[in-house]
């Protein structure tokens, strides 16, 4: 079966974060999920949404280097087949990664 890896980068994204998370463990289909937050250090609140979903999704807490070193440190550990990023305010529509898993089959 297809493994998917998502990465979002994030720092101080309190107000848009979870229902990005929502939006991307909501996804459903023919695939593996392996979703990561890879955080910049954020003292907004960001930890404790990250911390409600840390059963669905792996997470990092850390001083970076801004958004691309982020999504190397995210893709660096990513375990995913088809490797892929959502930024902390954007939304995965409904069927997205069961589109991609088709594709990539």
């Amino acid at each position: 079966m297809l493994k998917i890896s998502v990465v979002t980068p994030s720092f101080n994204q309190g107000p848009f974060i979870e229902r990005t998370i929502r939006s991307v463990l909501a996804q459903a289909g023919d695939f593996q999920l392996d979703y990561r937050v890879a955080d910049g250090g954020s003292t907004d609140g960001t930890l404790e949404i990250l911390k409600r979903y840390q059963d669905r999704l792996t997470w990092t807490s850390e001083k970076d280097a801004g958004q691309s070193d982020a999504l190397n440190k995210g893709f660096a550990q990513a375990t995913g087949d088809v490797l892929c990023w959502l930024n902390s305010d954007d939304l995965f529509i409904p069927g997205a990664l069961q589109r991609v898993a088709r594709t990539f089959s």
